[in-house]
This record gives C-alpha cells, sequence and structure tokens, in this order.
C-alpha cells in the first residue's frame, strides 16, 4: 500500500513555497525566485519518476515517454490525466490540462486592485499581476515535468502558459 497525502496540505505547502522564496528569500530578485522553485521541482520530478518507472524498460522514443507523463505520471500526481496532447513531431509536446488542481484554489487579493486608471506602463495592473502571481505557481509543475523528462533521458525546456483559469498549458520544447 502507497502513502498519500492529502491534496490540501500538498496545497498548502506549494503555496507557501512560492510565497516563502517569492516575498522572503528573493523579494527583490523574482528571477532568481523563478528558478529556484523550479530547480526543486526538477528534484522532486527526477525522484518520483525514478520511483514510477523502476519496473518499466526504458522508453523507445521522446513520443513514447511524453504519453506515459501524460497518462500514468500526471495520473498519480493529480489523480487525473492530461486533457490533450499536441506535438509537431519536431521535439515540441504541448500538454493541456483543463483543470489544473494547483490553480483551483488560486485567488487574487482584491485590496491589490489599482482603480485609477494609469497611462504609466511601470506600473502593474491588477491583471498583469494577477498573470505574474498565478505564473510562479507554475515554476514547480514546470520543473516537476523537466526532471522527470530529464532522468527518461530527456533533455528538455518546459514552460507553461495559462489561458483561462484554472486551464494551464504546458510546452515541452526536447533538445537536439
Amino acid at each position: 500500500m502507497g502513502r498519500e497525502v492529502a491534496e490540501s496540505c500538498v496545497d498548502g505547502v506549494i503555496i507557501e513555497m512560492v510565497s516563502a522564496y517569492c516575498k522572503r528569500f528573493y523579494g527583490t530578485k523574482p528571477e532568481l525566485a523563478a528558478r529556484r522553485i523550479e530547480a526543486i521541482g526538477y528534484q522532486v520530478g527526477h525522484q518520483l519518476i525514478e520511483r514510477y518507472t523502476m519496473e518499466r524498460p526504458r522508453f523507445s522514443d521522446h513520443l513514447e515517454a511524453i504519453k506515459f507523463i501524460c497518462k500514468d505520471f500526471w495520473s498519480e500526481l493529480f489523480k487525473k490525466q492530461i486533457d490533450n496532447l499536441k506535438t509537431n513531431h519536431r521535439g515540441t509536446f504541448v500538454l493541456q490540462d483543463n483543470r489544473f488542481q494547483w490553480l483551483t484554489h488560486i485567488s487574487i487579493d482584491p485590496s491589490s486592485d489599482n482603480s485609477e486608471a494609469t497611462e504609466d506602463p511601470s506600473v502593474s495592473m491588477p491583471e498583469n499581476k494577477a498573470a505574474e502571481a498565478t505564473s510562479t505557481h507554475l515554476y514547480f509543475p514546470c520543473g516537476i515535468i523537466r526532471g522527470a523528462l530529464s532522468n527518461l533521458g530527456i533533455p528538455c525546456a518546459v514552460s507553461a502558459d495559462i489561458s483561462n483559469l484554472p486551464a494551464c498549458s504546458f510546452v515541452v520544447r526536447v533538445k537536439a
């Protein structure tokens, strides 16, 4: 019987980790916070994929490994499969999750709304703050995917795109 942790505990830990790195540890250097959060995700993904593929033979190609991530690995993490997988068959894969669990509980502080319109582009508008706050929570899962694929022998870059919360797309670009 495998060990399981309550989803709310995992959600809380991730929210607190992102908050700690973005506000306390690297408050003035958001790019360092992003790299550190992604690096933690990388380690988690690297170790988890080792556990989940222990009894499996190696994958024969990139597509087979990506399909494993979308079906089996994602099911282990989120109790559901990726909703959609697209590829250009040249090393780019788009993994679409229409209800990404770690984005369902994110809300934006309404007190941060800027009710006065401004022409100054350096002033963050509420939509930009919301997108920025949400995107910081995606460094960790991007790292998980990159770490898992790296352990499977697939060096890649992973980025995330938020189109309509809580939907999220992860873009995997395999390095040649």
